[in-house]
């Protein structure tokens, strides 16, 4: 990763980078037709959440929002910047917080699935009509009964 990208986290409470956070999902969204919510929905889901940012040049260029359980509401890299390890990196920042990580990812989204499936994550199951517009996600897992400890020192040698 790019020395001149920063870490930051954004504790609960805080809107820090929400507003980047949307723009940036946004550009993913009209992209890719991927990470379909309304503003008030990821905005309250953002500021409930810990979130783990990258920033370069004070522009927000990936995050990941996460509850208190370990589970990923929202993980996003600017598509410029994919393949340089900042999405795994933002994922192994959440795996020092938690023994188990859950998301969704849409059946659809084949990028996400991909890289999550890189990671160690497994497909628990799938499940219908899961989104608002009515697409399909599947349920993913990355945890105890994979050995995220070894998962996690295994994505940081990759």
């Amino acid at each position: 990763m790019s020395v001149n990208i920063d870490s930051r986290v954004v504790t609960p409470g805080s809107d820090d980078f929400v507003d980047q956070a949307w723009q940036l999902k946004e550009e993913i969204n009209s992209q890719e037709g991927v990470l379909k919510q309304r503003y008030d929905f990821f905005s309250d889901a953002y500021r409930r959440s810990k979130v783990h940012c990258y920033v370069r040049d004070g522009e927000l260029v990936g995050f990941a929002a996460v509850r208190r359980d370990g589970y990923i509401l929202f993980l996003a890299v600017s598509p410029d910047l994919r393949g340089e390890g900042i999405g795994k990196q933002l994922v192994a920042r959440v795996a020092e917080d938690h023994d188990t990580i859950t998301c969704h990812a849409r059946t659809s989204n084949e990028n996400a699935l991909q890289f999550y499936e890189h990671l160690g994550f497994e497909i628990k199951r799938r499940i219908d009509d899961y989104y608002e517009d009515g697409g399909d996600a599947y349920y993913l897992k990355l945890g105890s009964d994979v050995g995220i400890t070894d998962r996690l020192s295994d994505l940081m040698r990759r």
